[in-house]
């Protein structure tokens, strides 16, 4: 066993606490959608919509603390939503544009051959950026850090450009402070939506450096809690989803209650 029953009862409660609160606050959409709603019920469509509306906070609301809760027996700091920094060199801004401009022409990404570009271009003045905010900050008993930015299982072709100069960012904002940092990037992925086939990386290549910049699934989860402990962590989902089993079919039976008169009348009418 990978993760202890401690961490295993935590990351259960942190999962049923996010669920319970969405359906707290949960309002349904009022989008009249009278075929589908005669087609599949109210309580189906309304599940749906609350489906749609809990992917939007899953990354920050259950996927942040569960990544904390995993790290923290095999790093020596964990902190999620952690700010990197403000201030650049100059010149490292510089050379980052430049490996992006090079990127968008021969799209032949080497992470370990960029940071050694960056920390070649830590001289000059200093730049101030906005602050950046880091999904996952995790450092080593050696003092090695890995920065995750947390995306959604499928992100967008195009919005990998602007994901591959975060990253690089955070490489140049941290070496400005201490240039002796070991310092990992990545994007994380925590679900692959393709499986049982593997994670489609062709939307990212070019930009994305697969080896050294992306964990998805099994691979993110491992790395964070240990070999197994994605296996384990859906079971935590599970045992979850089985303890709030009667509070959702309540919640969603109410939508079903309240349209069948009115779903039952009509259809009649029409016969």
């Amino acid at each position: 066993m990978v993760i202890n029953n401690e961490q295993k009862d935590y990351i259960k409660q942190i999962i049923i606490d996010c669920l319970r609160k969405k359906l707290k606050d949960y309002k349904s959409e009022n989008n009249t959608m009278p075929f589908h709603i005669r087609l599949l019920g109210k309580d189906r469509m309304a599940l749906s919509s609350f489906m749609q509306s809990l992917n939007t906070t899953f990354g920050s609301s259950i996927f942040e603390p569960v990544a904390v809760a995993l790290a923290k027996n095999n790093f020596a700091k964990v902190q999620s939503q952690y700010t990197v920094g403000n201030e650049i060199y100059k010149n490292c801004q510089h050379k980052i544009q430049d490996i992006i401009n090079r990127l968008s022409i021969d799209g032949n990404p080497d992470k370990i051959k960029e940071i050694e570009m960056i920390k070649s271009s830590l001289s000059g003045s200093f730049n101030e950026l906005k602050d950046t905010k880091v999904d996952l900050f995790l450092e080593t008993k050696e003092g090695e850090q890995f920065l995750f930015d947390l995306k959604t299982a499928k992100p967008n072709k195009g919005e990998f450009q602007k994901y591959k100069q975060t990253l690089l960012e955070w490489v140049g904002l941290t070496l400005t402070k201490d240039n002796s940092v070991k310092i990992n990037t990545l994007l994380a992925i925590p679900y692959n939506p393709y499986s049982p086939e593997p994670y489609k990386t062709w939307t990212m290549k070019g930009m994305i450096d697969t080896k050294y910049e992306l964990k998805v699934a099994e691979e993110f989860w491992d790395f964070l809690g240990g070999k197994g402990a994605y296996l384990e962590l859906l079971d935590c989902f599970e045992q979850a989803g089985i303890a709030l089993r009667p509070e959702i079919d309540n919640y969603f039976a109410k939508f079903n209650n309240s349209c069948y008169a009115s779903v039952n009348n009509s259809c009649t009418a029409s016969q």
